[in-house]
């Protein structure tokens, strides 16, 4: 799925989703209230602190894409996500989702119990099942396991999934970890590099002194 967003807009569409799940009879949200729900110290990573002018200009972006929406039938504005019907998710699918977007890299084992609040499952294998759809809807994929973990992570793509591939990604195996002798041996060419840049500007300042 072709679907960009940046690191604001992902919060503010993730909270949408969050609490159209799990807090139903509060939604749609006001600006306060989403504001709340993106500065939520609980559940987030990382924390952020964002103010109206900043999820506002969200928002705006997420209505041209058709991500959400807005109600002005109140006093008070009122706004809402629409890319899980858009996108044909069901609860499940929506539910995991959401957890990747407001928590970064996951295991099933921590989707599960993190996701319990907006749609339960039975078990992993459950779990599993949704996981491999919305990799095949191309919305998440599996990270490279981490060395000495079971358990493999999975990330969302509705963002910029290369740089999260690249933090998560252990190096090749056939690739050795510098030794303390290669380390000392750069620090050795750098130091020798400064001193050969100090010579010149003394010399370039020599000669421009002796101009004067």
């Amino acid at each position: 799925m072709s679907l960009l967003l940046n690191e604001t807009e992902l919060r503010v569409l993730a909270c949408l989703l969050e609490k159209s799940m799990a807090t139903p009879e509060y939604y749609p949200l006001s600006l306060n209230s989403l504001l709340n729900a993106c500065n939520q110290k609980s559940n987030r990573d990382p924390v952020v602190c964002y103010d109206e002018e900043t999820v506002s200009y969200a928002l705006a972006i997420l209505k041209q894409k058709h991500l959400a929406w807005q109600s002005d039938a109140g006093r008070v504005s009122k706004y809402a996500e629409n890319f899980a019907k858009n996108s044909n998710l069901i609860r499940s699918e929506a539910a995991l989702l959401t957890v990747l977007m407001l928590r970064g890299p996951q295991t099933p084992g921590e989707l599960r119990s993190r996701a319990e609040r907006m749609c339960p499952f039975d078990s992993l294998d459950t779990v599993q099942t949704t996981l491999n759809s919305l990799t095949e809807q191309e919305l998440i994929n599996k990270l490279p396991r981490q060395p000495g973990c079971k358990e493999s992570r999975y990330g969302h793509l509705l963002g910029d999934f290369s740089l999260v591939a690249a933090a998560t990604t252990p190096p090749p195996a056939n690739e050795p970890l510098p030794t303390a002798a290669n380390r000392l041996t750069a620090m050795e060419e750098e130091i020798t590099a400064l001193r050969q840049e100090l010579t010149t500007m003394q010399e370039e300042f020599k000669t421009f002194r002796d101009q004067f």
